[in-house]
């Protein structure tokens, strides 16, 4: 049979209960002379990975008809792409394939348009810019060069140190200024970002669906891009 606490033992639970807070909020620190800033450190970089975006669009009566057009016209520079594709040097992946319809004044669907996309992008700028350049059948709808992921990780040690340092830095000038001998770390955040960007719009148009001649490169220039570490919390100030 199971027994029931007794009134005692339920008293002393509940008492244990209201002490252990009690006692947490006494081994705390004093939420006080708390100072909360942030610092930002970043290093310049030359983007090192090339991304070129192809897209093929096509427009007719029948949905089923365009969308056989886009496929084939899709699985031929697929083909042609994945003969020069090496890791890391140059990928290929298929984008956005659409099928949509349009519509006549009357409301009524008077054709159908659709488009599909391929996307080349590597390290190996002359070997990404000739493979789209031999590319028939699809226009080049967007350049653009970024950050890759090594090339952020290999410099993120060193910008989060230089964000750190100038934490540390401000946190011991601050504390001077404030009349104080030192500091104490309360909390801390740190957070490493980069502004490599990526592909964007080409200026130019071609008027037809017609390629540029065969092995044509695609004209690029990498230029600079940034990678950032931001540190940001509080500080108890010491005497």
């Amino acid at each position: 049979m199971r027994r029931r606490p007794s009134p005692s033992a339920a008293l002393a639970v509940a008492a244990l209960a209201l002490a252990l807070p009690a006692a947490h909020a006494a081994d705390a620190p004093p939420r006080e002379n708390l100072v909360s800033f942030t610092t930002t450190a970043s290093i310049e970089v030359t983007k090192d990975l090339l991304g070129i975006t192809l897209q093929a669009v096509r427009d007719g009566n029948d949905a089923a008809a365009v969308q056989a057009q886009l496929k084939k016209l899709l699985d031929a520079a697929l083909t042609e792409a994945k003969k020069a594709a090496q890791p890391g040097a140059l990928d290929v992946r298929t984008g956005n394939f659409s099928l949509y319809p349009r519509y006549g004044k009357d409301g009524r669907i008077s054709g159908w348009q659709g488009q599909a996309e391929l996307m080349l992008e590597g390290k190996d700028s002359e070997r990404v810019a000739q493979t789209a350049g031999r590319l028939t059948g699809m226009n080049i709808s967007s350049v653009g060069y970024s950050i890759s992921r090594e090339l952020a990780e290999k410099h993120e040690s060193e910008v989060t140190g230089q964000a750190i340092q100038k934490y540390r830095a401000k946190a011991t000038e601050l504390a001077r200024q404030f009349g104080y001998a030192g500091y104490a770390l309360r909390e801390v955040n740190v957070q490493t970002a980069d502004s490599g960007g990526g592909p964007r719009p080409v200026l130019y148009r071609a008027k037809n669906e017609m390629s540029m001649a065969s092995d044509a490169p695609v004209p690029v220039e990498p230029g600079k891009g940034t990678i950032s570490a931001t540190v940001s919390g509080s500080v108890q100030l010491t005497r």
